[in-house]
């Protein structure tokens, strides 16, 4: 083959190249021609009025979660605050702007810190969203097998920001440089003289983004420590700022709202519920409350005293305790569950002197022939007729033995469960879409997957972190579900799921509250400790049925108070910013 020199063609410099290697089939390998084509995508590029991750995600944004991350990046230059009302996505827009960084190869060391019961779910979203999954945990095992070289030595970490901040590791942190930092519930940030705001104002870092849905919940000073960390110098002093931004002897109230408003929009984004017109049909939850059989209710308590009486003994570290909290809300999902870590825990020699018990608590579960929950799911089944019903269980176990309960019954279901591959996984929502009428699943179709072709759920077994509830409602509660949602939660009286549901569902109407909304209630709680680290030590340190029910009462009053606050807060911050900060 020759390249032809007629005149009449005019070809584009570069061109006889390109033409030559054809003619000699010169071709580039499959990856290299991709890497080739993206690096000339990148070129093509100017700056970011086009996203180049739109394309290797696995889900759909929203228009204004991209128009937020395209702000943070071009108009923030990445150094800004989401602060979408809540419910609406500032994870959504964070992760688009760590996906476009990545790509661009612009931010190669990345710290995410969260609230502890936060850590995870960031994880899950990163791995299943953005197909960034090599973030790791501060409490990984490969992370903590690292020691103090764990910080330097893995570039992607998301961390609980009570951990970061203890001495020595806080150290550690604050001598290396991050190209990127992203503060979720940023507000907890609003004390400059708190060391949470010290350490993360120490922090070497190019970009930072901070995310909250209450930038201010008190005093206007609130706006300024969170803005000086982004850029400093922005609102000038304290004085200056109070002298300029806020009315004499009322730190709530503003003036200069104007310029307030301009020096604001060069750092923080905020969509509120009308601007996106995001819209849910209703939901509606309902409380299956049901008595154990005598044998189920014995086997119930002999297990809770067992767990009482080894706490009890003094010797409990962290992992012991945390056995024991499993071994907990394994009994309250079903006997077959705790069996199996009975007999586990037998075999193990860190629990020889409890031998004889565990193997007599065990033999009693084996041999537990009632199942108060099971047949109430049954009842459930066989009322839903043709619509179709995502069965939750938190156990492997569990779900085990409701798969033969089920079969038994002759009633068609679909597992789903860890176990399976991703394509077994795809496989099995495929079905359950198209032909199937049972999802039977673990914790793992609450990560990730939209199941909004489905109107009804159950709760065979609660979590006890109700973020997770939460997650588990927002697979079919989301956009796209036309029917409303009906939420059945199994609950046995007496135990302790019964009294979670009655805070929660009862006292709160946590069923009844916008996603998201529990996530900032349990903030305004505590930030050091998760709310189901709470729940077991109410359970395991009552002394009685009466200390029980009233400590179980306080720890509801103080979840409404933090409703209360959640609420107040955001009242504030709608009257303050309005909807004049969307992207």
């Amino acid at each position: 083959m020759t390249i032809s020199s007629n005149p009449i063609v005019q070809l584009q410099p570069g061109a006889e190249e390109v033409l030559t290697a054809v003619a000699h089939q010169q071709f580039l390998t499959p990856q290299a021609y991709r890497l080739q084509l993206a690096a000339a995508h990148m070129l093509l590029i100017g700056g970011f009025d086009e996203l180049i991750c739109l394309d290797s995600l696995h889900f759909d944004p929203f228009p204004y979660q991209i128009k937020a991350a395209q702000a943070a990046l071009r108009r923030f230059r990445g150094r800004g605050m989401l602060c979408d009302e809540v419910g609406l996505g500032k994870t959504i827009e964070a992760g688009l702007v760590i996906k476009e960084y990545r790509l661009r190869q612009m931010a190669e060391r990345i710290l995410i810190l969260t609230p502890p019961g936060l850590v995870q779910q960031w994880r899950e979203e990163l791995a299943q969203k953005f197909g960034l999954d090599d973030f790791v945990t501060n409490s990984d095992d490969v992370f903590r097998a690292a020691g103090e070289e764990a910080w330097r030595k893995f570039p992607h970490v998301i961390a609980s920001i009570a951990a970061a901040r203890l001495t020595g590791t806080r150290e550690i942190i604050t001598s290396l440089t991050y190209d990127l930092v992203v503060i979720d519930e940023a507000h907890h940030l609003k004390n400059r003289s708190s060391v949470t705001w010290k350490f993360v104002n120490d922090l070497q870092k190019r970009f930072i983004l901070m995310l909250t849905a209450t930038p201010v919940e008190n005093r206007l000073e609130e706006l300024y420590n969170l803005i000086t960390i982004l850029k400093p110098g922005q609102l000038k002093t304290p004085q200056e700022f109070r002298r300029q931004f806020v009315v004499k002897g009322d730190p709530h109230s503003p003036k200069n709202r104007g310029l307030l408003r301009e020096l604001m929009a060069d750092v923080m984004i905020r969509h509120s519920r009308g601007q996106v017109n995001v819209k849910l049909p209703p939901r509606r939850a309902h409380t299956v409350r049901l008595a154990l059989s005598p044998p189920e209710q014995k086997l119930y308590q002999e297990v809770s005293n067992f767990v009482r009486q080894v706490l009890s003994e003094g010797r409990d570290s962290g992992a012991r305790k945390l056995t024991l909290g499993i071994l907990q809300r394994e009994i309250g999902s079903s006997a077959t569950a705790v069996a199996r870590t009975l007999h586990k825990l037998a075999a193990q020699p860190a629990w020889k002197s409890h031998k004889s018990r565990l193997l007599s608590l065990a033999d009693d579960a084996v041999a537990m022939s009632d199942w108060a929950k099971a047949d109430a799911l049954l009842k459930i089944l066989h009322s839903a007729r043709q619509d179709k019903v995502l069965i939750f269980t938190h156990f492997q176990a569990t779900l085990d033995a409701l798969a033969e309960r089920l079969t038994a019954e002759d009633i068609a279901f679909i597992p789903y469960h860890g176990g399976l591959t991703t394509a077994q996984k795809d496989e099995a929502i495929r079905r359950f879409e198209n032909e199937g009428r049972v999802l039977l699943s673990t914790e793992a179709a609450g990560e990730g997957r939209n199941l909004q072709f489905c109107h009804l759920m159950v709760n065979f077994d609660l979590p006890w972190n109700p973020q997770r509830i939460e997650q588990r409602v927002g697979r079919i509660h989301r956009v796209g579900q036309t029917k409303q949602v009906e939420i059945f939660n199994l609950s046995a009286e007496g135990t302790i799921e019964d009294y979670l549901l009655h805070i929660l569902d009862r006292k709160l109407n946590m069923f009844e509250l916008v996603i998201g909304e529990m996530e900032m209630i349990l903030g305004y709680l505590t930030q050091e400790q998760d709310f189901e680290e709470m729940l077991l030590e109410v359970w395991l340190h009552s002394a009685d049925q009466t200390a029980l029910e009233t400590s179980m009462n306080e720890l509801g009053d103080r979840l409404l108070a933090a409703r209360e606050t959640m609420r107040r807060v955001q009242a504030f911050d709608e009257t303050l910013f309005g909807e004049d900060f969307a992207a």
